[in-house]
C-alpha cells in the first residue's frame, strides 16, 4: 500500500481549479476527492527514488469551499486519522467568487519548529501560531494565499536533529559539514520542515505561492563573481547546488504554476513520461547553473485585480563587476513586460522579491558605496577591501546592484503613473529578521510623480532569531545620524544620489512576524502581527501594528 510521505499542499487555487501537490512512498495514482463530487487524479513521477504527483482539480464551482481528502491507489490516506491530525478540520479548497477582496498573508526566514513538548529557542513559530488560530475558528478570516518569501529551508544551517540523522550517513568532519550535500539531504529539510503538524495542515488549506532565498542554498548565494569562483572551486558546490535547484524545482516550484502553465511545461511533461526524471532533472539544473539566463524561476499570479509578481532575485543575476545587474537581461524585459501589460487591468501591483529594494538609509548608502569600491573606483586595493566588506557584511540587496536599484524604482514609478495607475505598488521581502513599512517618492521625477501610493513591506522572520548588534544597527540606520554617515560613503565612492527618496513610516519591529495585506477594489489596509507566548504558555498572534494604505 502506497503511504503519504508528505503534504497535501494546496499550491494553487483560482475561480475553476486547483492543484494539489503529494509526495507518495512508492509509484501511485494519487487522486483528490471534493466533498462536492469534483476530483482529480495524476500518476506519481519519480526523482532520486521519490514519488511525487501534483494533482490538478477542475470543474470546481467560484466562490465556495469545500472539504476534500487524498486517496493513493484508492486508498484514503488524507486527512489523517490519528491525533494530532484527528483535532484539525477538514483541509479545503476555496475558490474565489465575484467579490474584489483578496486576502495576503506573507514572510520569509522559517527555521523548522521544534517538536511541540521541546523548547524553542527562538520563539513561537508565527506560521504554527497562524494554523492554530485558523483551526479553532475555520469559519473565521484566513488569507487568500500564503506568500513564501525565501529560505523555506535552510540548507547551512542544519538542526541538531538533521545533524543527527546526517552523521549516520557521512562524516561531518568533511565538507560540506552540517551542511546538507545532495538531493536525499534536501528531502530530509522538507520532512523535518512540512512534517510539523500545523504546517502540514496549513500548507494543505490555504494556497501557497513560494520563491527561494539564499539559505535555500547557501548563505549569500550569488553574492558576487568572486565569491562563486571561490564556491565553485571547492568539491562539494557542484552537488550541492544541483540538488538544491532540483529540489526547489520538485518541491517549490512547480506548485507556483498555474494548471495552464504546467500543461504547457516541457520539462514537467518530459519529467512525468520517463520512469526516472533524475537524469533530467539534473540536466536542467546543469544548465541553469552554467546559464542563469536559460531558466525562469519568477512567475505572475492574478487575483482579481490585483497582480502578484514573484521575481527571482538570486539565480537570476548577472556577477560580472563591469555589467553588474540583480536581474539579467531576459529577467529585466519579462519584469518590465509583465508590469505594464494592460495598463488599468489591476488596482493593485504586488512584488514580492526576497531581498528588501528599499533598506534603511545607512545601509543602502553603505551597499552602493561597496558596490562603487568592487568596481574599482578608488583603486584594487580598496575593490579586494570592498569584495571583503560585501561577504561579510552581507551587503547584496538591490542596493549592491545599483543600475537595477534604479530600474526597478522607475519601472514602479510608470507603473504607478497615467490615468490607469494602480492605488497602490507594494514591493513584498523578507530576508532581513525585522519588518518595517518605508514609503518611496520621486519628488524630482520629469513625468511626474506616481499616483500610487508606493511603498516597501519587509516581514521577516517568521521562525528565527537576529543578534541584539543587527538589532541595534538597523535601527540606527534609519536616523538622521546614519544618513548623514551614509551621504559621506556615497561622496566617497562617487555614488549619484538615488532617483527615488523614501522613508520609514512604520518599524522597526524584531521577532517573529506575519503581514497581512486586505485588498478591497482599490483600498489596501495592512495588518502586523507577531507571535507571542502567553501567560498561560500558549502562542498566539497579536497584532503590533494596523493601517490602511490606500483608503
Amino acid at each position: 500500500m502506497a503511504e503519504l510521505r508528505l503534504g497535501p499542499l494546496l499550491r494553487y487555487a483560482d475561480s475553476s481549479s486547483a492543484t494539489i501537490w503529494v509526495e507518495a512512498s512508492r509509484p501511485c495514482t494519487a487522486e483528490v476527492r471534493c466533498a462536492d463530487g469534483a476530483e482529480g487524479s495524476a500518476r506519481t513521477f519519480q526523482v532520486a527514488g521519490h514519488h511525487y504527483a501534483l494533482v490538478p482539480v477542475d470543474g470546481l464551482a467560484p466562490d465556495t469551499t469545500r472539504s476534500y481528502e487524498v486517496y493513493l491507489d484508492g486508498d484514503r490516506v488524507w486527512p489523517l486519522p490519528e491525533a494530532p491530525f484527528s483535532a484539525f478540520p477538514p483541509s479545503v479548497i476555496h475558490t474565489p467568487g465575484q467579490d474584489d477582496s483578496v486576502r495576503v498573508a506573507f514572510g520569509s526566514c522559517r527555521w523548522a519548529a521544534p517538536a511541540a513538548d521541546a523548547h524553542d529557542p527562538v520563539g513561537p513559530d508565527a506560521l504554527d501560531t497562524l494554523a492554530t488560530r485558523i483551526a479553532a475558528d475555520p469559519e473565521g478570516e484566513r488569507p487568500d494565499v500564503l506568500l513564501l518569501l525565501g529560505d523555506q529551508v535552510y540548507a547551512d544551517e542544519t538542526s541538531q536533529d538533521t545533524q543527527r540523522w546526517l552523521a549516520a550517513r557521512r562524516d561531518l568532519s568533511e565538507p560540506p559539514g552540517t551542511g546538507v550535500a545532495d538531493y536525499e539531504e534536501y528531502t530530509r529539510l522538507y520532512y523535518e520542515s512540512w512534517l510539523d503538524p500545523d504546517i502540514r495542515w496549513l500548507l494543505s488549506t490555504v494556497p501557497s505561492c513560494m520563491v527561494f532565498d539564499d539559505h535555500d542554498v547557501i548563505d549569500d548565494w550569488n553574492t558576487s563573481a568572486s565569491w562563486l569562483a571561490d564556491m565553485r572551486a571547492t568539491p562539494w558546490w557542484q552537488e550541492r547546488l544541483l540538488s538544491g535547484l532540483m529540489s526547489y524545482w520538485v518541491y517549490q516550484h512547480l506548485g507556483n504554476l498555474s494548471p495552464t502553465e504546467l500543461a504547457t511545461d516541457p520539462l514537467y511533461a518530459a519529467v512525468r513520461e520517463t520512469p526516472d526524471g533524475t537524469g533530467l532533472l539534473r540536466e536542467f539544473a546543469g544548465r541553469a547553473d552554467a546559464d542563469a539566463a536559460s531558466v525562469r524561476w519568477s512567475y505572475r499570479r492574478d487575483f482579481g485585480r490585483v497582480r502578484l509578481l514573484m521575481v527571482d532575485s538570486r539565480a537570476a543575476r548577472v556577477l560580472q563587476e563591469d555589467s553588474r545587474a540583480m536581474l539579467d537581461p531576459g529577467e529585466e524585459s519579462w519584469l518590465r513586460e509583465q508590469v505594464l501589460e494592460e495598463p488599468g487591468s489591476y488596482d493593485h501591483l504586488l512584488i514580492g522579491t526576497s531581498l528588501p529594494w528599499l533598506l534603511p538609509h545607512l545601509v543602502n548608502d553603505a551597499e552602493n558605496w561597496d558596490a562603487a569600491l568592487c568596481r574599482g573606483r578608488r583603486g584594487a586595493r580598496l575593490a579586494r577591501f570592498g569584495e571583503y566588506l560585501r561577504r561579510r557584511a552581507d551587503l547584496e540587496h538591490w542596493a549592491a546592484f545599483p543600475a537595477s536599484f534604479e530600474a526597478l524604482g522607475e519601472l514602479i514609478a510608470e507603473a504607478g503613473s497615467g490615468p490607469g495607475a494602480p492605488a497602490t505598488v507594494c514591493v513584498l521581502s523578507g530576508d532581513v529578521h525585522h519588518a518595517y513599512v518605508a514609503e518611496a517618492r520621486w519628488p524630482s521625477r520629469a513625468e511626474g510623480a506616481p499616483r500610487a501610493r508606493v511603498v516597501q513591506l519587509t516581514c521577516s522572520p517568521v521562525h528565527n532569531s537576529i543578534p541584539l548588534t543587527m538589532r541595534l544597527g538597523f535601527r540606527f540606520g534609519w536616523s538622521a545620524v546614519a544618513r548623514a554617515l551614509g551621504r559621506g560613503l556615497a561622496r566617497h565612492g562617487g555614488c549619484p544620489p538615488p532617483s527615488v527618496k523614501w522613508r520609514k513610516t512604520g518599524g522597526p519591529w524584531f521577532g517573529n512576524q506575519l503581514m497581512t495585506l486586505t485588498l478591497r477594489g482599490r483600498s489596501a489596509r495592512l495588518r502586523l502581527e507577531q507571535a507571542l507566548t502567553t501567560d498561560a504558555g500558549r502562542a498566539r498572534l497579536e497584532v503590533v501594528r494596523e493601517s490602511e494604505l490606500a483608503p
